[in-house]
């Protein structure tokens, strides 16, 4: 226990980093993801294709691979175009789980969409809304109230792969467990910490969208309203 109690500051801020890394990575994923996702749905083909590549290569291939690709692939094809280029492990680790994320949750945007009945399109097109308006003002708000369910899931996922980054030398929460039994040779008491700091994060955002889910949903907001609205008896 006390081997624990000792590394707990040091694995306390490699948490800290772990979480910095899940947020950037999905703050840049959804970006990327959502124009993705309705790319993925586009009337252009080539369009359409590229799209497909793109999410089919990075669902398709491990990120390990992937982080492997970025960090220690890009700075030689720079340099072989006469470009003075490295790549910094924090740059690195961010952008191979944006990337990552990205095709993810691209899937999780169309589907949100598509899931979407026809005739409010339909509806939204007779009041004179072109595609762009209707998907802004009436699509997605809908779509992502049944996105938020996948989203859990799809964060969850990249926080726990967050612990990738350690082969490139970045040190999160896993780099820095493993820091330490290097030096102390408890791996058992470390690695037990390290992973219950993980489920304890993971338990504490799963409630969150867990209660995210329930705050957006129709039928809890009409239930909110309606309590508003009643008057207590005097």
């Amino acid at each position: 226990m006390q081997y624990i109690l000792d590394a707990l500051p040091t694995l306390l801020q490699g948490a800290a980093i772990t979480l910095q890394l899940t947020a950037l990575a999905i703050f840049f994923g959804f970006i990327g993801g959502t124009l993705l996702g309705t790319a993925r749905l586009s009337k252009i083909k080539p369009v359409r294709l590229v799209t497909q590549a793109y999410i089919e290569f990075f669902r398709g291939t491990p990120l390990l691979v992937q982080i492997f690709w970025i960090y220690f692939g890009f700075p030689p094809l720079f340099q072989s175009l006469g470009l003075d280029f490295t790549f910094d492990r924090w740059a690195a680790g961010v952008l191979a789980l944006s990337l990552n994320a990205a095709a993810y949750i691209a899937e999780i945007v169309r589907g949100g969409i598509q899931s979407i009945e026809r005739g409010q399109w339909e509806a939204a097109s007779s009041m004179g809304l072109n595609s762009l308006q209707t998907l802004r003002y009436i699509v997605l708000p809908q779509a992502l109230r049944r996105m938020i369910p996948p989203l859990g899931n799809e964060f969850t996922t990249l926080l726990k792969d967050t612990s990738l980054v350690a082969v490139i030398g970045l040190e999160e929460l896993f780099r820095r467990g493993q820091l330490i039994v290097a030096t102390n040779f408890r791996a058992f008491e470390i690695y037990t910490a390290v992973g219950l700091i993980y489920l304890a994060m993971n338990l504490f955002f799963s409630q969150g969208f867990t209660w995210l889910e329930k705050w957006t949903d129709p039928t809890e907001k009409a239930k909110r309203g309606a309590q508003k609205t009643v008057t207590p008896a005097s």
